[in-house]
Parts: structure tokens; C-alpha cells; sequence
């Protein structure tokens, strides 16, 4: 039998190429979008869901599980970017990023539980970030929320044992995908003591992104996440340097690798 999987955020960058690879796999895929009507081509279907707003969640849940019967596997993948000096963030953005990368996930984990206790299985794939490892500069929020979820899903694997349900996470590094574009950017002020320092940050950051890795990278790691019987718990994907600048920061003394990035970010 074909598993049944759900991708949040599937129109369009890693969710669509983890739906598009999972399609060609034989999976029966899901994705979600908040406005699905611009995705008519997709190569699979597309319903709407918006993660701040559980009421499409509850309601997109029960319509696959009304034509499909069971749900299989859960890919966590919508998310928000946020960058700027966290003194300038207006508060009802950092708690927006908030509501996007780590209440949402949680609404939709909440939501397909009950079913994937109902069949004694189920596999739920948290997609954070190697930005979650560390605090980095100008992007404090995000490598917030997304460590956040790192740290839930170390909980909930155990809360779920029981129950023969999986959780796991799968942390991307820099990928070639539009997120730049849907971040949110503080604004650069030209009055503001971080102008130059952030605005060349920005800049840094916005071509990482521009030469990341191929998003088939994680589509190819989710896949063997799910063929997976016993899913660690942390998985990273990316480029070699940005894998491994977690292990430096696990080995080197917390102010020597602060230093590690303040080099790096040319501060």
C-alpha cells in the first residue's frame, strides 16, 4: 500500500521538490499552500492550509484521511525568514515568524495525532534549519524558532514511543529556493547604528541562498528519513562547511567560535 504523506508549504521550493520526488517514488502526496488555486499544474494535489489558521488545518486533515483512510507521514516544511538587529524587529513580527515556524507546527502535529494513534503509526519530519544550532547575527528570530522546534521534537519523540509514531528532524543548510524573497526584512535605516554592519550581512546571506545547494538534496533525505525504521533524531543536510560548523560549535569554547562567525559575517 501506497503511504499517504502531507507536505505543508508544497507549492514551491523544498516542499515542492520533496512532493515532486516522493510522487515519482509511488507516495500518495498531499501539499499545502495558502492559495492553492495558483498551483493547478502541480504534480500533486494542493490544499489549502495556512499553519497560523487551525481551523484549514483541521479541515484539510479530515479531508485526506475521508478519501485516503489513513495518513502516513507528516512534512512540517512551512516556514518563515526574518532577518534585521533584534532591536528593531517590531515585536508583532518576531511573534508572526513565531506563529509560522513554531506554532504551526505544533497545530498540525496536534491535528494528525489522534489519527496515527488510531493506526498504531505514523512518521512526522520537522524541517528546522543549521541555522537553528547557533544564534547568528541578523537572523536572531529565525535561528530562534527554528531551534525551538528542534528542542520540541527532542520531547515529543518520547511522548510518542508509546504509540509507535516517529518524529524526527531534518535541518537544511542554504538552498537555491525563493525564501529570500518571502522573508521578512527589517528595514535598513539610515539612521540606525546597524545599518552598514546588517545591510552587508543582508547582502551575504541573500547569496547563500542565490548559490545554495540543489533542493533535491533534501527531497532525496526526507525520502530515506521515511524508508527509514528507526529515524534519528537530528538529521543535516547541506554543504559540508555549514554540517560541520556544528561540530565546531559543540567542540570549540563558546567565545572562540563566536569569534568563528563574527568572522565570517565580517563583523
Amino acid at each position: 500500500m501506497s503511504k499517504v504523506v502531507l507536505i505543508t508549504g508544497g507549492s514551491s521550493g523544498i516542499g515542492k521538490s520533496i512532493g515532486e520526488f516522493l510522487t515519482q517514488k509511488g507516495f500518495v502526496v498531499y501539499g499545502t499552500s495558502r492559495s492553492p488555486e495558483k498551483y493547478q499544474d502541480s504534480l500533486f494535489p494542493i490544499l489549502a492550509l495556512d499553519v497560523k489558521d487551525n481551523q484549514t488545518i483541521i479541515q484539510t486533515v479530515e479531508t485526506i484521511i475521508q478519501k485516503e483512510g489513513r495518513l502516513d507521514v507528516v512534512v512540517n516544511n512551512a516556514g518563515a525568514g526574518i532577518t534585521g538587529p533584534i532591536e528593531e524587529i517590531p515585536e508583532a513580527e518576531i511573534k508572526n515568524n513565531f506563529e509560522t515556524n513554531f506554532f504551526g507546527p505544533i497545530r498540525v502535529i496536534k491535528a494528525v495525532l489522534p489519527q496515527m494513534r488510531k493506526q498504531n503509526s505514523g512518521l512526522i519530519i520537522n524541517i528546522t534549519s543549521i541555522a537553528g544550532y547557533m544564534g547568528l547575527p541578523y537572523r536572531g528570530i529565525y535561528s530562534a524558532s527554528k531551534g525551538a522546534l528542534e528542542l520540541l521534537t527532542e520531547a515529543y519523540r518520547m511522548e510518542l514511543k508509546s504509540f509507535n509514531i516517529n518524529m524526527t528532524n531534518v535541518a537544511p543548510g542554504d538552498f537555491a529556493t525563493n525564501i529570500a524573497a518571502g522573508r521578512y526584512h527589517a528595514p535598513l535605516l539610515d539612521n540606525s547604528p546597524y545599518k552598514k554592519p546588517y545591510g552587508d550581512t543582508l547582502d551575504l546571506m541573500n547569496a547563500h541562498v542565490d548559490h545554495g545547494s540543489n533542493p533535491n538534496m533534501m527531497a532525496e533525505a526526507v525520502y530515506k528519513v521515511i524508508e527509514t525504521n528507526n529515524p534519528k533524531v537530528h538529521y543535516k543536510i547541506g554543504a559540508f562547511m555549514q554540517k560541520f560548523s556544528i561540530v565546531l560549535k559543540r567542540i570549540l569554547p563558546d567565545t572562540v567560535y563566536e569569534k568563528l562567525l563574527m568572522n565570517h559575517y565580517k563583523l
